[in-house]
């Protein structure tokens, strides 16, 4: 099923004191507890929206995929997901703008269950196997897709099948009722806490791992994102928006993980701080430090989808529409 089809900070001077007329936004997050989107949360916790005068309502979806139909369907104003989502809708004739940029690695990770880590060591083991991602039409199924094509494994030769981001992609990859899945932490930290013998496949969450997969020193991931009509229509709560999460990022490069992970939502951490702790050191590297959005980062994301998705390679697509930096510089 095709992504469409499935959707159809510390500078005070530059912080803003909360109005009684604040600007809401509602915001759609592909899996709010995932550390891939944790900027849009922690900005809430440091107060920062509040700061920027807006007021914000952070909407927990089960993937990417449900916050795009969100956005799509009128119930969010912008989504926190990922950035190659613009470029799938952008082949489709479809204006979304990404205005600042979370990661500059995607964080994902491909990981086998324990009872397949013995009999699937490469991506080229996949065939006739059982895979999962977060949900159909996800960016998560997106990797999952390009890795067969660039190992010659057949796309439909292993089954897909969605397993959520937390306690359900937990549960599935422990169990064993998928052979491989496509995580994120904290989840893939509990996984290989629980169950040492998992064997990574892929691993998004560094420079190697990017380089590795995609020939490149950066790949950017998750973003907010919203339609051109409403950035263009709401330039000043845009700019805050941005202006919240390059805070956010400039506040995390300057703390470390045990004092990120104070300020999360305490359900986020669960019933183990120090797995969490863990799980946010595993994953730092992928922050951005600023919010910009890289051109070079922009064309690499382009040109895995069109390697991937015949409608992204036969389309014409300015990727300059499909972001802009103007917020965070």
């Amino acid at each position: 099923m095709s992504f469409v089809s499935f959707v159809l900070i510390q500078c005070s001077a530059c912080a803003r004191p909360p109005e009684s007329g604040a600007r809401r936004v509602r915001i759609a997050i592909g899996g709010q507890n995932q550390l891939v989107y944790l900027p849009t949360t922690l900005a809430r916790e440091l107060g920062l929206y509040r700061e920027e005068g807006l007021d914000v309502e952070l909407q927990d979806h089960a993937g990417g995929a449900k916050a795009l139909q969100a956005l799509v369907g009128g119930s969010a104003d912008v989504v926190c997901g990922f950035y190659d989502h613009t470029i799938q809708m952008a082949a489709d004739q479809r204006e979304l703008v990404a205005f600042v940029t979370m990661l500059r690695f995607p964080g994902l990770v491909l990981v086998t269950s324990p009872q397949s880590a013995a009999t699937v060591t490469s991506i080229s083991d996949l065939k006739g196997k059982i895979a999962g991602v977060t949900a159909a039409g996800s960016s998560t199924q997106m990797l999952l897709t390009y890795l067969l094509q660039k190992h010659g494994v057949p796309v439909d030769s292993v089954s897909v099948t969605g397993i959520g981001a937390s306690a359900t992609a937990v549960a599935a990859v422990e169990s064993g009722k998928v052979d491989v899945g496509v995580m994120t932490d904290p989840a893939l930290t509990i996984v290989q806490r629980r169950a040492p013998a998992v064997r990574v496949l892929v691993d998004l969450r560094h420079v190697e791992g990017v380089k590795q997969t995609y020939g490149t020193s950066t790949y950017p991931a998750s973003v907010l994102y919203a339609k051109a009509e409403w950035v263009r229509a709401n330039r000043d709560t845009a700019s805050r928006l941005a202006r919240a999460i390059r805070r956010t990022l400039e506040w995390m490069q300057t703390h470390s993980a045990e004092e990120i992970a104070d300020k999360t939502p305490a359900d986020f951490r669960g019933d183990d701080r120090t797995l969490y702790v863990d799980a946010l050191k595993n994953t730092m590297a992928m922050y951005s430090p600023d919010g910009v959005m890289q051109a070079e980062g922009a064309k690499a994301v382009h040109a895995v989808l069109a390697q991937s998705m015949d409608k992204v390679k036969n389309a014409t697509i300015d990727l300059s529409k499909t972001y802009t930096n103007e917020f965070v510089r």
